[in-house]
């Protein structure tokens, strides 16, 4: 039986690839022209097309590369891949097949718009961004929900990869941020031979899941003790004023359309959506801006309602706010796990306290945690990783529970941005590391020793290219990486 499944993925993978051209020498950045000497067509879009199973959505032109919005068609199941296929969208940023190929995913959805994850900068290179299996429109119908796991997922890139290596065959990095740094990571768990490199931002590492007291250590030292008295206060006074500001989100939802069938009631969202303030601000603000949170004693309700919208969200857990996250918070409650904080300052006013992951799932969808998946991958990285960057921000919640490298780990780093949000990138590192980690991923992509050397991006930063690096994920706010 289990040769049978050996032969069975070996088949998939090359239904996935056979046919597709060698190795490609030298292409132009600006049209992906190529010089070899057969009857194929050199055009870069043709040489991608030429795959089984990738068909064109888009191309849209942008200086310097070809960007191309991409359909493959995956098995629904990797260890049945008979049993059924569906679409999966991909994006293709080319910049010139003698370059290395970043291969991104923020572990959501995928924006159709041109960008350029930081290693990609760094390399000057290629970049294949994946759309998250089950985000729409990447999901199988009918959607067996069960398919959704971290080992399928990271055999849908490894199949995107083997196809698309046969293009762009010098060397490969993989990235992403927030969960798509947790999906580099179990990408290269189960299949550390494809990258060559893997740099991994912001990434969770919910070990197990019960034990969640490094966040309350998180959020008892962050920041300045007035920043934080600032934040509770505004927290608990719109649980004080609980059925005033109840009565105007009824309003927002009822002239919105809004509705809380899968979280259970307005209640329960208003709620949820309040303890999710500190967390949010932290998140996505930090120190800087605390003075511009008003006080709380004083403050109207039309003033905490607005304060507590904008760094938490009301739509966040609405029907209409969650559905786009079904896929995440599915997975949280079956593999990833999800953080539970204490917030003792709440006490005697929260009614539900931090709601597990599976409350923002519909209930017709089968649920079931297994708490073996994140041990296991903890485990590998501890005693495996290889050419592995994790870079955490300094004040933000989810780095509070990291991934750490043992004895077994080898050229491999965790660094930490001082006083970075999520959006902490190489960038913001102190310079030491900031130099050694630049040279380390340059090193990885194959990159000349004297590039290495000047630990330096080859190229020069882009405003429209270069955005937050967990953009993809498109999120309103809420909790979620």
């Amino acid at each position: 039986m289990r040769k049978s499944l050996i032969w069975a993925l070996s088949l998939s993978v090359l239904i996935g690839t056979a046919g597709s051209t060698g190795v490609a020498t030298a292409a132009d950045s600006e049209t992906g022209s190529t010089s070899v000497a057969d009857s194929q067509s050199t055009d870069i879009k043709d040489r991608i097309l030429a795959i089984p199973g990738m068909s064109l959505i888009e191309e849209k032109p942008y200086a310097g590369y070809r960007y191309f919005v991409l359909n493959y068609e995956q098995p629904i199941d990797h260890r049945r891949p008979w049993a059924g296929t569906f679409q999966q969208r991909i994006s293709v940023l080319h910049k010139d097949t003698n370059r290395p190929t970043v291969f991104r995913t923020s572990g959501y959805g995928l924006s159709t718009t041109p960008s350029r994850s930081e290693p990609t900068r760094i390399v000057d290179g290629n970049q294949i961004s994946m759309e998250y299996r089950f985000f729409t429109p990447s999901r199988p119908q009918p959607a067996d929900w069960s398919k959704l796991d971290i080992w399928q997922a990271a055999s849908d890139q490894h199949r995107i990869f083997t196809a698309l290596k046969a293009v762009y065959g010098k060397k490969w990095l993989s990235t992403g941020a927030s969960k798509g740094g947790m999906t580099a990571t179990y990408y290269e768990r189960f299949y550390p031979k494809d990258m060559d490199g893997v740099v991994a931002y912001v990434a969770p590492n919910d070990v197990v899941n019960k034990e969640d007291s490094a966040y309350d250590r998180f959020f008892e030292t962050v920041g300045t003790k007035e920043c934080r008295d600032r934040l509770n206060a505004m927290q608990r006074e719109a649980l004080v004023r609980r059925e005033p500001l109840e009565k105007k989100y009824q309003a927002w939802a009822e002239s919105e359309g809004a509705t809380f069938n899968t979280v259970g009631s307005l209640d329960k969202a208003y709620e949820a959506v309040v303890l999710d303030f500190v967390w949010g601000f932290w998140q996505y603000y930090g120190q800087d801006v605390c003075d511009q949170i008003p006080d709380a004693a004083t403050a109207s309700d039309d003033t905490v309602y607005e304060t507590i919208d904008a760094y938490s969200g009301w739509s966040a857990y609405t029907d209409q706010g969650l559905e786009g996250y079904t896929p995440y918070y599915y997975q949280a409650a079956t593999e990833l796990g999800s953080p539970t904080i204490k917030q003792p300052h709440l006490a005697g006013l929260s009614r539900y306290g931090y709601q597990p992951a599976s409350s923002f799932v519909p209930r017709e969808i089968p649920m079931k945690f297994k708490p073996w998946v994140m041990r296991d991958v903890d485990t590998w990285v501890r005693h495996n990783a290889n050419h592995m960057l994790f870079v955490y921000g300094g004040n933000d919640p989810w780095g509070a529970e990291q991934f750490r490298l043992g004895k077994g780990a080898r050229d491999s780093y965790v660094y930490v941005a001082p006083g970075a949000n999520h959006g902490a990138n190489v960038a913001g590192l102190v310079e030491a590391e900031k130099a050694n980690a630049t040279a380390r991923i340059l090193a990885w992509a194959g990159v000349d020793a004297p590039a290495v050397q000047a630990a330096q991006p080859l190229a020069r930063f882009d405003a429209r290219l270069d955005r937050p690096v967990d953009e993809d994920a498109t999120r309103e706010h809420g909790l979620r990486p």
